[in-house]
């Protein structure tokens, strides 16, 4: 994957992350918070790959 998709996914995988984190099912808040490190982990990489021209 690229810079950019790995950027756009982690937003996405963030984002609703975030909502499931909303919901009142315990279960669902704990995978929206795994969902939310998820999408930060993904916006990492995205910005590595960019600093180091999508090479790794």
């Amino acid at each position: 994957m690229g810079e950019l998709t790995d950027k756009i996914k982690g937003n996405v995988n963030e984002a609703i992350g975030k909502a499931k984190q909303h919901s009142n099912d315990p279960e669902t808040q704990a995978d929206g918070a795994q969902q939310e490190m998820k999408g930060k982990a993904q916006q990492t990489a995205g910005k590595i790959k960019g600093a180091l021209g999508d090479d790794i």
